[in-house]
């Protein structure tokens, strides 16, 4: 039921962003930052923790979900470390997936070469 439940909210969410692409003069640049914007105000609300609890993955994994990590980790940060923690919460939260990222995009270049356009 888990697997059914992340495939619904995160294609959910694709749904929306499809529909913003297709009928708004939003570029996908923008339709990202908006999705980020918004799993981080969300957060602050309170109103995505519950859509974390219900969906898993599905709410934690697309752009939201990154907006999530980041304002969860500095909402953290600031209760343990106080002011400072503002400036390092959410880079602290996201590091490991940032790290990941970078790892694997440099993997990938190594094993393989893009062809030319023609």
């Amino acid at each position: 039921m888990e697997y059914l439940k992340a495939f619904l909210v995160g294609g959910a969410f694709c749904l929306i962003g499809q529909l913003l692409i297709d009928r708004t003069r939003l570029t996908p640049a923008r339709i990202l930052v908006g999705y980020v914007t918004a799993g981080v105000i969300l957060t602050a609300l309170g109103l995505y923790e519950p859509i974390v609890q219900w969906a898993g993955a599905g709410a934690t994994v697309p752009l939201c979900g990154f907006g999530y990590t980041l304002a969860k980790g500095t909402q953290e940060a600031v209760a343990s470390d106080g002011f400072l923690g503002a400036f390092m919460g959410g880079a602290a939260a996201c590091a490991g997936g940032v790290a990941a990222a970078v790892f694997f995009a440099l993997l990938a270049g190594t094993f393989f070469r893009p062809k030319g356009k023609p």
